[in-house]
């Protein structure tokens, strides 16, 4: 047996994971904050978060799965930065979703 979401394209597939992705808080102040700097190290994003270290680096562990941030070992912490060329992918997705033209019509339902 195989899931319905198989019966959708791809780029409908690809959107729907990046929304899921996106869909805590915790993911979206992540980001926002290695787009704010160069580099991150992860304790600095777990400093910034009101998440335990644990949670924050599961966190961050799911973005770089997905492609969206990239990590490097330095030492004894982990360096973080987003993948411009993904983050500029799912950036193109989202914006061809919300260029939708949306027909303004009376509604009775």
């Amino acid at each position: 047996m195989h899931a319905k979401t198989a019966e959708f394209p791809p780029e409908l597939q690809e959107l729907a994971q990046a929304a899921k992705l996106l869909s805590h808080p915790a993911r979206i102040a992540i980001i926002k904050l290695l787009a704010a700097q160069k580099s991150c190290i992860s304790g600095d994003i777990a400093n910034e978060l009101p998440l335990s270290r644990a949670t924050v680096c599961q966190h961050l562990q799911e973005l770089k799965n997905a492609g969206l941030i990239k990590g490097e070992i330095s030492g004894l912490n982990v360096n973080y930065c987003l993948n411009t060329e993904q983050w500029r992918v799912v950036k193109a997705q989202f914006e061809a979703l919300f260029a939708l033209t949306i027909h303004d019509f009376p509604c009775n339902c």
